[in-house]
């Protein structure tokens, strides 16, 4: 299993989202600092979760976080979040 879909069991499992995107862009970042040959070391996540409900900006990044600490640590060099609310989400 690739990382990637590390990413979407682990954020399915803790976040049950309402709508979640795991979009790998690492071929993006061929050369910078922290790719990988093999790939899979950008991410861009998206994930609508009523988990959100209540939480600023930084405690739901800090929940995603939490919940890919051991990707962070271990092959992830870049991760960029939109955490929304499935009403903020409605009204996008």
């Amino acid at each position: 299993m690739g990382m990637a879909a590390d990413i979407e069991g682990k954020l399915n499992a803790r976040l049950s989202p309402a709508r979640l995107a795991v979009v790998d862009e690492s071929a993006r970042h061929v050369g910078h600092a922290g790719a990988r040959p093999e790939g899979e070391s950008h991410f861009r996540v998206e994930v609508v979760s009523a988990a959100f409900t209540n939480k600023s900006r930084i405690e739901r990044q800090r929940m995603v976080h939490a919940i890919l600490a051991e990707e962070l640590s271990s092959g992830i060099h870049a991760l960029a979040l939109r955490t929304l609310t499935p009403d903020e989400d409605a009204a996008a």
